[in-house]
C-alpha cells in the first residue's frame, strides 16, 4: 500500500514530455512563428517592403508532348450518376 502511494507520487511529479509528433502551429509555437504552406520562397524581400522575384526559385515544369495520346483524363462521374438513379 504504501509503495504503491510512494510510486503514484513520484508519477505525479515526473516531468511530461510533449510528443514530437505533435502538429507544429503558431498556437504551441515561439512569437513571431510563421510556418507558412509548405511551399519555397520565390524571392526575397527589399529593405524598403519589396519584393524581388529571382528566376532561378521559380519551379520548371516539363511536360512532353502529347499529340496523339490514345488515353483522356480520368474524371469520375460517381456523383452524378448517384443523383440520376435517384429520379
Amino acid at each position: 500500500m504504501a509503495l504503491g502511494l510512494i510510486l503514484g507520487i513520484g508519477r505525479a511529479f515526473r516531468r511530461k514530455r510533449t510528443s514530437s509528433l505533435n502538429i507544429l502551429t503558431s498556437k504551441n509555437s515561439p512569437k513571431g512563428f510563421y510556418k507558412g504552406k509548405n511551399c519555397k520562397p520565390t524571392g526575397f524581400h527589399t529593405r524598403k517592403g519589396g519584393y524581388v522575384v529571382v528566376p532561378e526559385k521559380l519551379p520548371n515544369y516539363v511536360v512532353p508532348d502529347l499529340t496523339g495520346f490514345k488515353l483522356k483524363p480520368y474524371v469520375s462521374q460517381c456523383a452524378r450518376e448517384a443523383s440520376d438513379s435517384s429520379k
